[in-house]
């Protein structure tokens, strides 16, 4: 049995946030009923780069059951209500207050079953100016400052996956774990809020305290570490893009001995610490890459690896397709077998879990009306 086997979710969710904590609840047994409208979650339209269909649906969306119904239509919400007041979860990430004018908000529904735990992702919370904002994943990172230390001096940058969503999504499944064990020992439910925003707020922590107490925030470097040195990318004489990371004194003095072969550079009065290396990053890189770029990636390779330097390539999204630690684990879709990468909790041993289908639109809709008239 799966850790979860036995328990039921409704979800009343969309785009990325939402599915990602519930395909985490499918992924482990639990049986996730996932409401969608006629046309379906607006993520199936996202792409067509997994066999013709959304590679954020696939990824998202394996092991659910897809339900077709509308919150405003009578019968389908008191269906609805019906499936939550036989559920353990109900997930919704729509406009806040909107679940509430349906008459699904988390008062009524923990009335008719005290033992749901009930989850509610936004953007920016319920509350404050913010809350009725549209909050999609590169707004919240422009809100949040993290374009502001993403990228290169020249301007900020997205980062390239849906990271604020991801964020509130882990968040939302640790909260849900967490309300399962306390409702076994008091048999009450829970009401969770989990924000986009307030996810990657916890995550900026250390930007925002740097600015708060040094009054500046870390400088986007591209590449580079803002804090360490040195910390950043060299390119070798055959074109292959290096990272080196040095994180104590221990380490910048093996790398000067066995890479650099300058024992003595370890103590050089610019460079003998990290805040001094920081200072003089500018100086120091350039001897570093300078370094580089008259060896080949072979050559480095075996320096860094004789000096235990830590180091990894700069790869390319096709290189990493190929890399030799990547774990991949299949997923029936209706096109054919999709390849995601592996859930990357390996428990007792099992590397390649299976994961259930990823749902036609309305795939379930009969079997569950049947079930819950």
């Amino acid at each position: 049995m799966a850790a979860l086997d036995g328990l039921l979710c409704l979800s009343l969710e969309q785009a990325v946030a939402a599915p990602y904590l519930t395909s985490r609840l499918a992924d482990k047994g639990c049986r996730v009923v996932k409401l969608e409208r006629p046309e379906g979650d607006f993520a199936r339209g996202y792409d067509k780069a997994a066999k013709g269909q959304s590679s954020y649906f696939v990824w998202l969306n394996r092991g659910k059951q897809s339900l077709v119904a509308d919150i405003k239509n009578p019968d389908d919400n008191a269906l609805l209500k019906r499936i939550a007041a036989k559920a353990d979860i109900f997930v919704q990430n729509l406009m806040p207050g909107a679940a509430a004018r349906a008459g699904l908000g988390v008062a009524e529904l923990r009335k008719a079953n005290p033992r749901l735990i009930c989850v509610d992702i936004s953007g920016y919370g319920s509350q404050g100016p913010y809350a009725q904002m549209k909050s999609y994943d590169m707004l919240l990172q422009a809100e949040t400052g993290l374009a502001d230390v993403t990228g290169r001096p020249e301007g900020p940058g997205r980062v390239g996956v849906s990271v604020c969503d991801i964020a509130a999504g882990m968040y939302a499944h640790q909260a849900v774990l967490e309300a399962l064990i306390e409702r076994a020992r008091t048999g009450q439910g829970a009401h969770i809020e989990v924000s986009l925003f307030d996810g990657m707020a916890e995550w900026m922590a250390v930007p925002l305290l740097h600015f708060d107490y040094f009054g500046k925030a870390p400088l986007r470097v591209g590449l580079a570490h803002p804090s360490i040195a040195p910390y950043s990318d060299f390119i070798t004489k055959d074109g292959v893009r290096i990272v080196i990371s040095i994180q104590n004194e221990r380490e910048w003095s093996d790398f000067c001995a066995h890479v650099l072969g300058e024992p003595a550079f370890a103590t050089h009065p610019d460079y003998a610490t990290n805040m001094q290396r920081v200072k003089n990053r500018a100086a120091l890189d350039a001897k570093v890459a300078a370094f580089f770029e008259v060896r080949t990636k072979a050559e480095m390779v075996m320096l860094l690896n004789a000096a235990r330097t830590a180091y990894g390539v700069a790869n390319t999204v096709a290189e990493f397709s190929k890399h030799p630690q990547l774990r991949r684990v299949s997923v029936a879709t209706e096109t054919g077998d999709v390849n995601l990468p592996a859930p990357p909790a390996i428990v007792n041993g099992v590397r390649e879990p299976e994961l259930g289908p990823v749902p036609r639109i309305g795939e379930h809709s009969a079997a569950i009306r049947a079930e819950f008239a």
